[in-house]
């Protein structure tokens, strides 16, 4: 596909370039949904948000889930990693899930490398497999488990341990009971093969730590999956479920939170440590929150935490999670090849770049805006800063880093080095995943406040700017039944929160002083999606598009 972009950019017949530069600005999580008391967007107080959605034929929305963005159907919630993929390629990318459905479905995942790489443990070994036990289809699926537990049983695996990591983040809060019931059945039900879970933990305290945020997290999943020692333990993970739940205690845990917990035999051992001959499978497809624990098994000279012991295994994920790093070196399913990025473009025809957001989201902006890709395509170009996230909870300190990303951002709209400034805040997507109404709507009303001082600063320079979000999450807080809509209610009567992304469309409004007054969203793509925003990009700086992106939302 790399031969056939022709990457020169092309004046724009009709639209002149910008005397300013172009921000663009990512809400991340901020949805346009049904109205009602429960859409922290639509209760905040957003001002800037309520001016821009009047403007006639500057506003609308564009679909951020599903086929539009390369998910397997219209029913799979987008998310940041391929909404951000879609941005920064202008492409529609068969993604992560699709990939592995095609080679289950294919067998052509028993066929490659990776496969022969884990399948050298199964006479005398052990099989390992690690990741989110969820059908959310967000990072991982319980499908596609059970499909890769199957096809090793059939092709001689004798002994499988399952490291799970409870979801109630992208699914509904409680859902872990029943995918540990699912799994354990399925385990059961392989002839001759001795099959367990070994160990656990909620996503957000146990090994699924990004971008570096807290390595602690990592340290407790390598103690509980690999050394078999964890604070909590118990001889079946159904009771190790319900009981660090604590349903029937004053402050019941969620399932993001579990504490860890290794499963152990009569003799009190941990049926399933990691030891020397072992394979190892991390079962997510998305990158983000397993790469450290691939490090973790893959690199011998590692100083994150004290492994206590480096077992010699069979190491793969199930994809490739990052491609520079060649991490890890053997997967299952080769990741999507994504050329011709929006990045790259602006770099070879010498155009400067600044991209900014706190840790949670900076890999979003760089990383998978560029196209899976690691590092810079011309550092003298390219700008990127990272402002680092806090450590706790997010409702409790729901403004996150969005004042410091907007003084970063102004900073560099001032400085006139830059031809585009690309922001992050993550604040919509992270407050909104802890189910906390009220933070979100403080998070999303800070936002608003931010981005209106952002496109200030733009109108003051005669620039331009093109504001949009990634998927939804701060516009659906409650869980709803399908067809009244109405909130599901607890025991107590009490709506249950809803802490994962939305099927919501996402808006996307263009505008700034430096804007010529015909240049309008058409008419003709009622069904547009995110990746038809960078073409849009190169629009309103003043280039023709690339042809090999989707069309643009303009015209002019």
């Amino acid at each position: 596909m790399a031969a056939q972009i022709d990457f020169d950019l092309k004046p724009h017949p009709t639209i002149p370039k910008p005397d300013g530069p172009l921000l663009v600005c990512i809400m991340d999580g901020w949805g346009a949904n049904l109205e009602d008391e429960w859409n922290a967007v639509h209760v905040a107080d957003t001002p800037c948000y309520d001016s821009l959605r009047k403007v006639d034929n500057r506003f609308r929305t564009i679909l951020a889930h599903g086929t539009a963005v390369g998910l397997p159907s219209d029913a799979d919630m987008g998310n940041s990693e391929v909404g951000h993929n879609a941005l920064g390629a202008g492409q529609v990318i068969d993604q992560g899930a699709s990939l592995v459905d095609k080679a289950l479905a294919s067998g052509s995942i028993y066929e490659g490398e990776g496969w022969q790489h884990i399948s050298k443990s199964f006479a005398t070994g052990t099989l390992h497999l690690i990741g989110l036990l969820s059908d959310g289809g967000v990072h991982s699926r319980t499908d596609q488990l059970y499909g890769m537990i199957r096809g090793a049983a059939d092709r001689g695996a004798k002994r499988i341990r399952v490291h799970v990591l409870t979801d109630g983040r992208d699914v509904p809060d409680g859902s872990s009971v029943r995918f540990v019931q699912e799994l354990e059945e399925v385990l059961a039900s392989l002839p001759g093969v001795d099959a367990k879970i070994a160990s656990g933990g909620g996503r957000m305290g146990v090994t699924m730590d990004r971008y570096e945020a807290d390595w602690n997290i990592v340290k407790r999943g390598w103690d509980a999956h690999v050394l078999g020692e964890a604070p909590n333990v118990f001889t079946d993970a159904g009771t190790a479920i319900k009981a660090l739940r604590a349903e029937d205690s004053d402050a019941p845990v969620t399932d993001q939170w579990l504490e860890p917990f290794v499963i152990v035999d009569e003799a009190g051992k941990p049926v399933g440590p990691v030891v020397d001959g072992d394979a190892v499978v991390i079962f997510n497809f998305r990158a983000d929150r397993v790469i450290q624990i691939s490090k973790a098994f893959e690199y011998e000279s590692f100083g994150a935490f004290d492994r206590v012991r480096w077992p010699q295994t069979n190491f793969v994920g199930l994809m490739q999670y990052d491609g520079d790093l060649k991490l890890p070196a053997r997967f299952l399913v080769p990741p999507p090849a994504i050329a011709g990025t929006s990045g790259e473009v602006l770099s070879r025809n010498g155009l400067r770049t600044f991209a900014c957001s706190e840790t949670q989201k900076y890999g979003h902006v760089t990383f998978f805006w560029n196209g899976n890709r690691s590092g810079y395509f011309d550092e003298a170009l390219e700008t990127y800063v990272e402002v680092p996230s806090d450590k706790v909870p997010f409702n409790q300190l729901p403004l996150m880093k969005a004042r410091e990303i907007a003084e970063a951002g102004k900073e560099a709209l001032r400085s006139g080095r830059f031809d585009q400034v690309r922001i992050n805040f993550a604040n919509p997507d992270m407050v909104g995943h802890t189910g906390d109404m009220a933070a979100t709507v403080t998070a999303c009303a800070f936002v608003d406040a931010c981005v209106r001082e952002l496109l200030d600063v733009v109108d003051e320079l005669g620039g331009r700017w093109l504001l949009t979000s990634d998927h939804g999450n701060a516009d659906d807080m409650v869980q709803r039944q399908k067809k009244t809509l109405k909130p599901i209610l607890d025991e107590e009567g009490k709506p249950v929160a809803l802490t994962s992304h939305t099927l919501a469309p996402v808006p996307v409004a263009i505008g700034g002083k430096g804007l010529p007054e015909g240049v309008a969203f058409r008419e003709d793509l009622p069904k547009a999606g995110l990746a038809n925003v960078a073409a849009t990009i190169f629009n309103l700086m003043g280039y023709e598009a690339p042809a090999h992106m989707q069309p643009s939302l303009v015209h002019a």
